[in-house]
C-alpha cells in the first residue's frame, strides 16, 4: 500500500504531472495507440473496460516468458470486459519480422502509442493497468508472475462496469 502512495508522490515531486503520465491513483492519460493491423485504438473507447498495456522488446528474456501467461489469461478474461495490448518498445525490426509474435498472441501488439506511457524507468517489461473508471491502478516495472497478474486484475474485472 505504501508502494502505491508513493508513486503519485514521486511523481509529482520529480515534476510529473498526474494526467499526462500514467500515474497510479490517478486518471489515466488519454491515449491512441495503432496495432498491428493498422486499427486505431483510443482509451475513450474501452470506458467501462480494464486495460493492461505492456511494454516489452524482442530481446528481453522477462518479456517473453510472461507473454504466453498474458496470453492465456487476456483469452480466459476478455469477455469479462478485458482489454490488453502489447506495445513493443524497439524499432531495430521490422514489422513484418513481429507478424508471427503478433499472430501467436491472443491481444493485440504495436509499436505506436501516444505520449504519458512508456518502459517505466526504461526497464522492460513494464505494464500500466487501468481500472473500468479509467484511473491507473497499476504501473509496474518488470515482469509479473501468473499470480501476481492475477492478484492484480481479479478485482478489477469483478468491479461493476
Amino acid at each position: 500500500m505504501k508502494r502505491i502512495l508513493l508513486v503519485p508522490l514521486v511523481a509529482v515531486l520529480l515534476g510529473a504531472a498526474p494526467g499526462k503520465v500514467a500515474t497510479p491513483g490517478y486518471p489515466a492519460p488519454a491515449f491512441t495507440l495503432t496495432t498491428f493491423d493498422k486499427r486505431k485504438v483510443t482509451l475513450a473507447e474501452m470506458k467501462g473496460k480494464v486495460v493492461v498495456i505492456n511494454y516489452w522488446a524482442t530481446w528481453c528474456a522477462p518479456c517473453k516468458a510472461e507473454m504466453p501467461m498474458m496470453h492465456r489469461y487476456f483469452q480466459a478474461n476478455r469477455a469479462r470486459g478485458l482489454e490488453m495490448f502489447g506495445v513493443t518498445t524497439e524499432n531495430s525490426l521490422p514489422r513484418a519480422k513481429l507478424k508471427p509474435i503478433a499472430a501467436a498472441l491472443s491481444y493485440p501488439l504495436s509499436d505506436r502509442m501516444s505520449a504519458g506511457y512508456g518502459a517505466i524507468g526504461k526497464a522492460v517489461p513494464s505494464t500500466y493497468i487501468i481500472d473500468r473508471k479509467g484511473i491507473v491502478r497499476h504501473a509496474k516495472k518488470g515482469a509479473f508472475t501468473e499470480r501476481d497478474f492475477k492478484a492484480a486484475i481479479d478485482p478489477l474485472l469483478a468491479e461493476v462496469p
